[in-house]
C-alpha cells in the first residue's frame, strides 16, 4: 500500500495526483528534524528560558499560547508559541477590523497587521526576532511540525489555499519555510500559498539547508518583519 497522502480522499475538488515523498525521503527529513530540535534544546535552552521569563515578568501567566492549526494530511494539532498578545486578542481584533477599513483590507490580503493592537511591547520584540516561535521545537519533537515546511495553516485560512491544499497537506508545517526567507510579511497570503506549493514540489535536503541558513540572516536582519 502506498504511504502517499491522496488529496482526493478528503477534498475531491483538488488535483487527483497523489503528491508524496518517498519513504526514504520522509525518514531522512524526520531524522534531521529530531536531531535539530534536540540540538536546539541542548545548546539554546538558556535562550528559551530567558524568553519565557521575559514573557512571564511583562505579561504574567500564561507564558504559552496555543492555537489549532492544520498539518500534514489536513490533520489538526496544537501549535505552541510564547504569548505575545493581550488576553481577549480575538475580540480585540474583530473590534479593530470592524472600525478600521484600511486595517481590514490589509488583514484580508496579508492576514497580518503592521501595527497590531493585540501585540504587547515585549511581544513585538520577540515576534520581530521570531523568538515567540521557539516552543514549536516541541511540536517538531512530537511530529506535528518540521524544521522546514509550509507555514502552519489556521483552520479559518483553509479556504485560501484552493487547489494548492494538496501540496500543503503533503508536508509537515515548518518553523521556517520558503515564504519566510522570500519576503516574510511583505508577501500577500496568496504569494505565501504559492511558495508553499513550490516547496512541496521541489523539496530536497539541500533546499531545507539553504532555507535554514537563510532564516538566520532574515531573522537577525529583521528583513520583512514588518
Amino acid at each position: 500500500m502506498s504511504n502517499c497522502w491522496n488529496p482526493m480522499s478528503l477534498h475531491p475538488e483538488t488535483s487527483p495526483v497523489p503528491y508524496c515523498l518517498t519513504a526514504s525521503q520522509r525518514a531522512l527529513k524526520r531524522s534531521v528534524d529530531i536531531v535539530g530540535a534536540l540540538a536546539f534544546f541542548v545548546f539554546l535552552g538558556p535562550l528559551y528560558l530567558l524568553v519565557a521569563a521575559a514573557v512571564l515578568v511583562s505579561m504574567g501567566g500564561p507564558v504559552y499560547y496555543w492555537q489549532t492549526r492544520l498539518g500534514q494530511g489536513g490533520r489538526s494539532f496544537r501549535c505552541y508559541k510564547f504569548r505575545s498578545m493581550v488576553t481577549g486578542s480575538d475580540d480585540l481584533l474583530a473590534l479593530h477590523l470592524a472600525h478600521d477599513a484600511v486595517a481590514r483590507a490589509r488583514w484580508e490580503r496579508f492576514q497580518k497587521l503592521d501595527d497590531d493592537p493585540r501585540v504587547t511591547p515585549v511581544g513585538r520584540f520577540i515576534r520581530r526576532l521570531s523568538l515567540d516561535e521557539l516552543p514549536q521545537f516541541y511540536n517538531v519533537l512530537k511530529g506535528d511540525m518540521s524544521l522546514v515546511g509550509p507555514r502552519p495553516c489556521m483552520v479559518r485560512q483553509r479556504s485560501l489555499y484552493g487547489s494548492s491544499w494538496a501540496h500543503y497537506c503533503q508536508m509537515r508545517p515548518g518553523i521556517t519555510g520558503l515564504w519566510q526567507v522570500s519576503g516574510r510579511n511583505r508577501l500577500s497570503y496568496a504569494e505565501r500559498v504559492a511558495l508553499d506549493a513550490r516547496y512541496a514540489t521541489q523539496w530536497s535536503l539541500a533546499l531545507d539547508a539553504k532555507i535554514l541558513v537563510r532564516t538566520v540572516w532574515v531573522v537577525l536582519s529583521g528583513d520583512g518583519s514588518s
